[in-house]
């Protein structure tokens, strides 16, 4: 799944260094999927108490998921979106990800969440192929 760049962003990207802004925007039109599913987690964090918010609702298609899978298996998009929302991501399977403060970054939650550990317990045989 590729991104939608613009020809202004790629002639920006051919002459320089690219705006983030401009990133992240192309990021929230080409995998919308994946940004609002992201966008809604971090306003779930933020309205909440809970140390974190996760999504466990796989997506509705195979699209849908290949958008959340290429925004989050990207350095550069899952980076981007980071530093964007203020939060630290988080990926357990095809569907389960995570937001967590920035600041929780290596925390005992975090930590747990991303650990060998709590991936074991997170599969399932639905999850074998997705």
């Amino acid at each position: 799944m590729s991104l939608d760049v613009s020809p202004q962003l790629l002639a920006d990207a051919e002459n320089g260094e690219v705006r983030e802004e401009e990133f992240v925007e192309t990021v929230r039109t080409s995998l919308p999927y994946a940004y609002d599913l992201i966008a809604s987690l971090v306003g779930e964090l933020r309205a909440g108490s809970a140390e974190f918010a996760d999504n466990q609702t796989p997506p509705p298609s195979e699209r849908e998921r290949g958008q959340l899978l290429r925004a989050l298996s990207s350095d550069a998009i899952r980076g981007s979106l980071e530093r964007h929302f203020g939060v630290a991501l988080a990926f357990q399977n095809c569907h389960r990800v995570a937001v967590f403060p920035a600041e929780a970054r290596g925390g005992a939650t975090h930590t747990k969440f991303t650990s060998p550990r709590s991936q074991v317990l997170n599969q399932s045989p639905e999850f074998r192929d997705c």
